[in-house]
């Protein structure tokens, strides 16, 4: 039986890019031969989007509507519309009509050899080199050194998943974008396909130099949960250690001036080197019990397993 796809689409402000945007996926989803849908989320447009999108949901039953009461941005929408998502492939994509439905059949290709995740990777982007294209090519390698999965480009909306793969994720700040690395954490493959970048002919970007910053924060965040989201105390408790560590070093150079220098205590820095890093240590020790009650308390309460059964054989009761 052939899988269900779900193309889900945020959009904010894009009143102009959406019926030629449904046209093209009109004219390529019933190629496949594979049943589908297509969620469109509006992230509190300000503008005729949302009376255009219910327009199509009106005559379209294969067209899924999901409003979101303000601006919550661009990974809160696709989060939704993943919620809302019946199929067993999901497709993200931009509804700015940079992203091109005609590259979908792509994607599912590389599925079917296989894979898990499959990333779109737009070769010739047609972008502002120096705004657009620069930061992103120095964030796409950080991002990949970091998480040691390589892509060529993460902030590619256009993408393919088994949904298996991304069931019980959760997605804050700008982190759609490391979806991949979380599979990949997990065990699933991915890979890359290249994808055509249209230049955009309707709307605004949305995308500016600030959201390289907020990747980075978020790069950060995603790294701290997968080393030590159920070990804290080794991040903390290390820290603090080596804190303590400077600390006596300190306090030891501190007496050898003191004896063997003649330098009196109040001539350097060092006291207040000493107690500084102390306490700093002490505290970073504390911060880490803290953090492994919060993180037994997330698990037990919920009874959530600290690990991931990939399958089972003869384990029926």
């Amino acid at each position: 039986m052939p899988h269900m796809l779900s193309i889900i689409i945020p959009l904010y402000n894009e009143q102009d890019n959406i019926e030629p945007l449904y046209t093209k996926l009109d004219a390529i989803m019933p190629t496949l031969g594979q049943p589908y849908e297509i969620i469109l989320v509006n992230d509190g447009s300000a503008d005729a989007t949302r009376e255009r999108i219910d327009a199509l949901a009106a005559r379209d039953d294969r067209v899924r509507v999901v409003h979101l009461r303000r601006n919550f941005g661009q990974t809160p929408a696709m989060m939704a519309g993943i919620d809302m998502a019946r199929g067993h492939i999901l497709i993200p994509m931009d509804g700015d009509l940079q992203n091109d439905p005609a590259d979908i059949p792509k994607l599912l290709a590389k599925l079917d050899e296989g894979f898990d995740v499959v990333s779109g990777w737009r070769k010739d982007r047609k972008d502002n080199p120096i705004k657009r294209n620069l930061p992103s090519r120095m964030a796409n390698w950080l991002i990949s050194f970091i998480s040691g999965v390589h892509l060529h480009d993460y902030g590619c909306s256009l993408k393919a998943y088994r949904r298996d793969i991304i069931k019980g994720v959760k997605l804050y700040g700008e982190m759609h974008r490391f979806i991949p690395i979380h599979a990949a954490w997990q065990g699933a493959r991915v890979t890359e396909v290249g994808v055509t970048h249209h230049p955009r002919i309707h709307g605004e970007s949305k995308y500016g130099m600030e959201r390289t910053i907020k990747v980075i924060l978020d790069l950060m965040t995603v790294k701290f949960m997968d080393k030590y989201a159920q070990k804290p105390m080794y991040l903390f408790g290390g820290f603090g250690l080596a804190s303590i560590a400077v600390s006596m070093f300190f306090f030891f150079f501190m007496l050898y001036c003191k004896f063997f220098l003649n330098k009196s205590f109040i001539e350097t820095p060092l006291p207040l080197g000493v107690v500084m890093f102390m306490l700093i240590g002490i505290m970073a020790i504390f911060m880490g019990l803290i953090a492994e009650i919060l993180m037994r308390t997330y698990h037990e309460s919920q009874d959530k397993p600290t690990y991931i059964v990939d399958c089972t054989r003869n384990c029926k009761e």
